[in-house]
């Protein structure tokens, strides 16, 4: 199993998930999270680098609740930010590995990002940012950002 270096980047999340199972064997196997508690057999959290936990996962409103649905309150997404443009990759890498299945993949010109949902139907962006001093600006001094095709195999080459 394959963990997340410290650096990586999240914040904190809590998500309602219909299936503990279900979603730590793409949280942890997958994405490379590590359990840090458990709480009986209704939560778990988990982290990146030892901290004490980026993302808990609970049932408490009932194992095998139906997502809610599309368009509606709620989370629509968050983002994890790698350190490196590796660590994505040996991301990406799992997921083909998994034939876990991406909805996206852009180049924003200041960061690469891959799009996919987590088997409860949960947005979840997976990017790392390109050296500042790669970015382009506009005139005004904003940061110019695009949304191009990323080129996956350019990205496993890594």
């Amino acid at each position: 199993m394959s963990t997340l270096p410290p650096q990586t980047r999240i914040g904190h999340v809590h998500l309602t998930v219909a299936d503990l199972d279900r979603s730590l064997a793409f949280y942890r196997d997958i994405l490379g999270f590590e359990v840090t508690t458990t709480y009986g057999d209704s939560a778990v959290f988990l982290s990146a680098g030892g901290y004490h936990h980026h993302i808990g996962l609970n049932t408490w409103k009932g194992e095998g609740v139906p997502p809610p649905p599309p368009r509606t309150s709620g989370l629509y997404h968050f983002a994890i930010l790698f350190p490196t443009r590796l660590e994505l990759a040996k991301v990406l890498q799992r997921l083909i590995d998994a034939n876990y299945p991406l909805d996206g993949a852009s180049d924003h010109g200041v960061s690469e990002a891959l799009y996919l949902c987590d088997p409860d139907s949960i947005g979840v962006e997976l990017y790392c940012d390109r050296p500042q001093e790669k970015w382009k600006y506009a005139p005004d001094g904003s940061v110019h950002m695009v949304t191009a095709a990323l080129d996956l195999d350019e990205l496993l080459a890594e």
